[in-house]
């Protein structure tokens, strides 16, 4: 059953220099206890598009338009009332960085209570006995007495999980989780994905993960899209898109990853280029000039025509897809095994 559904979302912010847009056009669908992984360049889209479901942008300088549809409930259009009953209860986010995202002047104990209360209306007493309860299914030892610590009395991973216990206090439909194990070692990196996993089998939880690293992706993901320039350009099963990706942009992202097996005296090779200004977006396909496949394509099509994503499971991209799926395999494919992608 889908529980969320984005539609032609836009996301403009008005500056002095022009319109940045930031998200151009974006959809894709979510169902219930499944988790979809947004991968993407930084600048790609990815954190506005998550932060326009919760109805975080500033309104006065920021154009939001499209639908977004929320158990049938259209939030681009809901009023800042109607925000404050779905956001933290029905909605929450596991923000980029713990540290500022935590208020220092409080105890990580009274902020999950003002969560709590504020959502359900619980007595204090009832509330603290929440907050203890959530800080120990997220593995803080003695959460009784934790419950009394500031956040910098917290590590890294123990702050991470505090923000997920914030995040999860209310059994949310729906979790948004911004880069989660950002600046995390590897160790409690895993600790937290398998924390996440295990909550969501709990709370039945959907669950949007952000993130850059394609190897949290294939740990978590069920799903996978792909942003780039504001668009999503790729999307399909996280099985097909990782081991059978069909746009060149997916292609790159791969080519830039360590591989256990791979040749240590060959570099890695990341996507040439940088991505484009989001004020004046390329025509045409984004990606068109960072692009090494265009000459592949009949005509002018890349430079002129804006390629669609068409269904679940597709690539916004003019080469077809038998070309492309023989392309990886002949030419794409080989190189990520041995490590000398060129």
């Amino acid at each position: 059953m889908t529980i969320l559904s984005l539609r032609d979302l836009l996301v403009h912010f008005r500056t002095e220099d022009g319109v940045v847009k930031a998200v151009d056009g974006l959809s894709f669908d979510l169902r219930r206890r499944t988790t979809l992984g947004i991968v993407g360049e930084s600048g790609s889209g990815k954190s506005v598009a998550t932060m326009a479901i919760l109805g975080l942008h500033d309104r006065t300088t920021t154009t939001v338009g499209g639908r977004i549809l929320f158990e049938g409930t259209d939030l681009a259009q809901a009023s800042e009332r109607t925000m404050h009953q779905y956001r933290g209860k029905r909605i929450s986010m596991i923000f980029q960085d713990p540290l500022t995202a935590l208020s220092p002047y409080y105890t990580i104990g009274d902020q999950i209570v003002e969560t709590y209360r504020r959502h359900t209306g619980a007595s204090r007493k009832r509330a603290r006995a929440r907050a203890i309860e959530m800080l120990g299914k997220v593995g803080i030892p003695q959460p009784q007495r934790r419950a009394d610590d500031y956040p910098h009395q917290f590590s890294g991973g123990m702050r991470q999980r505090a923000m997920i216990a914030i995040a999860l206090c209310c059994d949310p439909d729906l979790l948004i989780a911004d880069e989660p194990t950002t600046a995390l070692d590897v160790t409690v990196q895993a600790q937290i994905l398998d924390l996440l996993r295990d909550l969501q089998q709990e709370f039945n939880t959907a669950i949007i993960l952000i993130t850059h690293d394609m190897g949290v992706v294939a740990q978590m993901a069920d799903e996978v899209l792909v942003m780039y320039a504001g668009r999503g350009i790729e999307r399909g099963g996280a099985h097909e898109v990782l081991r059978q990706p069909r746009h060149p942009y997916s292609w790159g992202l791969l080519s830039s990853i360590p591989h256990l097996g791979g040749d240590v005296e060959h570099p890695l090779t990341p996507v040439r280029g940088t991505p484009p200004s989001l004020i004046d977006v390329p025509p045409g396909c984004p990606f068109h000039p960072r692009c090494d496949y265009v000459t592949r394509v009949d005509g002018a099509r890349c430079e002129t025509e804006r390629p669609q994503l068409v269904s679940e499971r597709s690539a916004a991209c003019h080469l077809a897809d038998t070309a492309a799926d023989r392309i990886f395999g002949d030419e794409i494919r080989p190189k990520l095994s041995t490590g000398k992608a060129s």
